[in-house]
């Protein structure tokens, strides 16, 4: 899929009216998504933290306001990156390692992380580039871990 039109965006932490279209996002992004209420526990979460893509305004070309996403949980010092999403019509330009980024920036200046893992389908090869470049590292795999269709989990780490 070619890049599309320039747009601008912005990252910022999720906030409750952000709840209805990031659960919109999930459902357009994965095949067993998580709910508004597992969104919702989130805000309350200080272990947890959801970053947004924001478009900077609504237009023809960029007609949604949140373009993608992705969470954070502290757990023992260690950050686990979950719910990584971009719209399908956005991809290729850079928000997912945008997103990533700050994500990462965050995990260390809020609790001091510098271990993070991350699960990603063995078939996403896009998703899995970008993670390497972001220097993660194929550690394993858990055989069958994903359903819709049925997949092999890769597990990285970024220490």
């Amino acid at each position: 899929m070619a890049a599309m039109k320039s747009f601008r965006y912005h990252i910022r932490e999720m906030r409750r009216e952000d709840l209805e279209e990031v659960t919109a996002l999930e459902a357009a992004c994965f095949s067993l998504p998580w709910k508004y209420r597992d969104f919702e526990e989130v805000l309350t979460n200080p272990d947890r933290c959801y970053l947004v893509a924001e478009a900077d305004s609504v237009t023809a070309d960029t007609p949604d306001r949140i373009l993608g996403g992705c969470m954070l949980t502290h757990i023992a010092g260690e950050g686990d990156i979950s719910n990584v999403a971009v719209y399908e019509r956005y991809r290729n330009n850079g928000i997912a390692a945008s997103v990533l980024s700050a994500l990462l920036r965050l995990g260390e200046e809020r609790y001091g992380i510098t271990a993070y893992t991350l699960e990603v389908r063995s078939r996403n090869i896009p998703a899995r580039r970008l993670y390497e470049k972001n220097g993660f590292v194929s550690r394993g795999v858990r055989p069958g871990f994903y359903q819709k269709p049925e997949d092999d989990a890769v597990i990285m780490w970024r220490a």
